[in-house]
């Protein structure tokens, strides 16, 4: 919004900004705010940052040394509208509190030394991206986890009529009108704030799954604008269905039987200007370069081990089963959405030559997910790795319909995030060039996942175990 924090504190004085928001990206992906009076709000801001603890909330910090300062980027400003007075935000990067350099476990940060180490190797100068944005909009949803009561209970007026309209049946909800699906009102408006904040809304519509499952897409743009675009669209989303009394949720999987949410992420490479994933001499599948080719078996190589920072929950392996148009096998194709990377039929331009990878979901931290599978298709670059070698096709078929041989073929991802980040402690070396990823950051991430949410699922009883064993 401003390429200056001389023009920041220009706008807020001449606009009766009443509080400044900053803005910092946890470990785990969500924001965390602190909020200054406009008053009080300077240039020693942008120059020195804001202490704040670490180790808290943000989760990347040791107690022993949590001190760390949100460095606030004027460029990164938007008029926040779910506050009574007028507030003005700003993403922040996340520094050192002594020296004011990058905090290196910062997911902001480190998706930036991602960008960073592609153009020091040459092979692009821009990686853009562009999710695709799968959530829920529930009327009502009610979770308890005591001792002695433990569930969820989910309301949806799409698959609950009111006796005014039909309901929408299961796993056919894909681009439904009214008055059967509710929430086009709600996306409409959702867009307009989108809009209204400079991010270009391609379209949106009601998907496949019945209670209230709804997309969105945005335009592809440079990696770490686009990792700041998602985590607003996010707040916007879920602030907006809030505010009209309802609940959104990007989780991968909140109904058993129907459809979850991916978050599949498109993705190209350019250099001087010109796109780097387009062939016109159609020598190779589907117009894609040999640069692109080489990306995608870095992807698919890799892709066990990016699991672990893409899909780091325990929910996400209950969205990658067969039979819901989700990735299960490591493979590539044209237009097929049983593949983990689908190259879309209608992207025919040089320009538009992309691929799209399709296993990973919201509950990743979205810097972190986007600087791993950049680096992973680098390395397929650096390294000159061919799909076929590996077994990763391309195969035009629907993968569930093949027998066991033709299966067996074909690499898995990983079934439960244990092995995951089994996978992940295993293939790593990829993500440390350039000091991307700190070794550090990666070991304790993988011991946070363990313990944390694995460990803790594991030993708590599920409702469905008494279906199954209460009489034993």
């Amino acid at each position: 919004m401003f390429d200056s924090a001389a023009n920041a504190l220009k706008y807020i004085a001449d606009h009766d900004i009443a509080m400044v928001d900053l803005k910092v990206a946890g470990i785990a992906g969500q924001w965390l705010h602190i909020t200054i009076p406009a008053r009080n709000f300077s240039q020693k801001h942008f120059d020195e940052g804001v202490g704040y603890d670490g180790s808290s909330g943000a989760g990347f910090g040791k107690v022993e040394s949590g001190d760390v300062v949100a460095m606030p980027e004027p460029d990164t400003a938007f008029i926040d509208p779910f506050w009574e007075h007028p507030t003005i935000s700003f993403l922040c990067g996340t520094a050192t509190a002594d020296s004011k350099q990058p905090f290196a476990a910062d997911p902001r940060t480190i998706a930036r030394r991602a960008v960073e180490y592609m153009r020091s190797t040459g092979i692009a100068d821009q990686a853009w991206m562009g999710p695709e944005f799968e959530f829920h909009v529930f009327d009502h949803l009610e979770v308890s986890n005591e001792p002695y009561f433990s569930c969820v209970r989910i309301s949806s007026s799409e698959v609950d009529s009111d006796g005014t309209t039909t309901v929408i049946p299961q796993k056919r909800g894909y681009m439904r009108v009214p008055p059967a699906e509710h929430l086009h009102d709600l996306r409409s408006e959702i867009c307009l704030a989108l809009e209204g904040m400079s991010i270009p809304v391609r379209y949106h519509h009601h998907e496949v799954g019945a209670p209230g499952q709804c997309e969105i897409e945005i335009d592809l743009d440079t990696l770490v604008r686009v990792a700041d675009r998602t985590m607003l669209i996010k707040y916007v989303v879920k602030n907006l269905a809030h505010r009209h009394g309802k609940l959104a949720t990007f989780m991968p999987k909140p109904v058993f039987g129907e459809a979850g949410n991916g978050m599949h992420v498109h993705q190209k490479l350019e250099r001087a200007g010109k796109p780097l994933f387009y062939d016109q001499s159609e020598k190779n599948y589907a117009n894609l370069s040999d640069t692109a080719l080489h990306y995608v078996a870095g992807l698919l190589r890799h892709g066990a081990a990016l699991t672990g920072l893409t899909n780091p929950s325990t929910n996400s392996f209950k969205r990658l089963v067969e039979g819901y148009e989700a990735p299960v096998n490591l493979f590539f194709s044209l237009a097929n959405r049983s593949a983990a990377i689908r190259v879309p039929r209608y992207a025919v331009s040089p320009t538009d030559k992309r691929i799209e990878y399709r296993p990973p979901d919201f509950t990743g931290n979205i810097y972190l997910t986007l600087a791993a599978m950049l680096m992973a298709g680098l390395d397929g670059v650096d390294n000159q790795l061919f799909t076929g070698a590996h077994g990763f096709g391309p195969f035009d078929v629907n993968l569930s319909q093949q027998d066991d041989a033709f299966k067996s073929r074909i690499a898995p991802l990983p079934r439960t995030l244990y092995d995951a980040m089994n996978a992940l402690q295993a293939d790593q070396a990829f993500l440390l060039k350039g000091e991307v990823f700190p070794s550090e950051f990666l070991n304790a991430w993988i011991a946070l996942k363990r313990v944390d949410e694995t460990e803790a699922i594991a030993t708590r009883p599920h409702p469905f175990e008494y279906h199954l064993y209460l009489d034993t």
